[in-house]
């Protein structure tokens, strides 16, 4: 019986943290069950937070599935939540049919995880129809992330954003700042925190804290996208240290 899992990351070119985030959590799902995970990443240009960017990213992404499959992963993680909800409603459905596709048709198919639609999929599954969100984007993306969260059913009952334009100035954001920012939500009738919508801003260290503070779930799109490759891959989340969410 094979004892490891192999874990394919496409990640935005100036990303920092998935790389740092995902396989601390899954040391920690190693720590719980003997499973091995490796990583084996592929990167897409972008260095700013802007719609042109994140458009050039996504044309890139087939190209990397391509790359990340020759290494024969079992999962790949598409590491963009805004660059695919910036794609319009429903988004990441298709991006990832053509992650898939990409994968398959290279020798080397794999299931294929997005964090955006991790993040959705993951909120539902809790129960979670109404919600609050920390991002670092500028306002306007943060705008049209609330509509595509929204646009799959999930009521944001409020979002603040953090103006942060920079990927690698997003990346240097403390986590420990993350908890008193999520205390000044509006939460009345939500029934979750999304504390980081996205992949780039570091939260892992703030998750528990929050929760404990917030009485609610929390959920970010690191541990979000965990979840769902955890689920890809038929494994039970059993990581401490991450919130509810992971906890098994």
């Amino acid at each position: 019986m094979v004892n490891s899992s192999r874990i394919g990351l496409i990640v935005p070119s100036s990303n920092t943290t998935m790389e740092t985030e995902l396989p601390e959590l899954f040391r920690r799902q190693r720590e719980s069950t003997g499973h091995r995970y490796t990583f084996h990443s592929a990167r897409a240009r972008m260095k700013h937070v802007n719609r042109e960017e994140l458009l050039a990213m996504v044309g890139k992404a087939a190209e990397c599935a391509t790359a990340v499959s020759d290494a024969d992963v079992d999962v790949i993680a598409y590491a963009c939540l805004v660059a695919v909800m910036a794609q319009g409603p429903g988004a990441h459905k298709e991006s990832e049919q053509a992650i898939g596709d990409a994968a398959e048709r290279n020798g080397h198919p794999a299931a294929v995880v997005s964090s955006a639609g991790a993040l959705v999929r993951t909120l539902r599954a809790i129960g979670a129809s109404h919600v609050a969100i920390v991002t670092p984007y500028m306002a306007p993306l943060t705008r049209m992330v609330r509509e595509y969260i929204e646009g799959e059913g999930v009521q944001v009952l409020d979002a603040v954003s953090l103006e942060v334009a920079d990927n690698l100035a997003v990346g240097r954001l403390d986590p420990g700042k993350l908890p008193g920012i999520a205390r000044g939500l509006r939460r009345e009738g939500a029934e979750a925190v999304v504390l980081s919508a996205c992949v780039q801003m570091p939260s892992l260290d703030a998750v528990e804290v929050a929760e404990e503070e917030l009485g609610l779930p929390v959920v970010t799109a690191a541990t979000a996208t965990a979840y769902e490759v955890l689920r890809s891959l038929g494994h039970e989340p059993a990581i401490s240290g991450a919130g509810r969410l992971l906890r098994g």
